[in-house]
């Protein structure tokens, strides 16, 4: 499928999870899960407002993968796209968590 907007597309393939976690932007802080995850971002769904715009800095925190640091990439109808921040902290803590914790998610109901 080619992109004729202009816009990057995804650079590593996504994984379905389901990981609660906390999401903390200045000094505001929302619950949320993270519902997709890669090598690169992840796609969060909140379960509060959290007034991110794309291209903020963003750290989410939950019990598998522990402390990432991130940018907003979209934010959109109670759901937020994040890019890691390319450092190794990050970089080492998702190598961890798809070598050591992660299993594919699949739909309960089939359509």
């Amino acid at each position: 499928m080619s992109n004729n907007l202009d816009m990057d597309g995804r650079k590593a393939p996504r994984s379905r999870v389901r990981i609660n976690s906390k999401v903390r932007h200045l000094k505001q802080e929302a619950d949320g899960r993270v519902v997709n995850i890669s090598r690169t971002g992840l796609a969060l769904e909140l379960s509060s407002k959290l007034h991110a715009a794309a291209g903020s800095s963003i750290v989410i925190e939950n019990d598998d993968i522990g402390m990432l640091e991130g940018v907003v990439r979209w934010n959109y109808g109670g759901r937020l796209g994040i890019m890691f921040k390319p450092n190794s902290n990050s970089l080492a803590k998702i190598a961890a968590y798809f070598r050591n914790f992660h299993q594919e998610v699949r739909p309960v109901l089939t359509r």
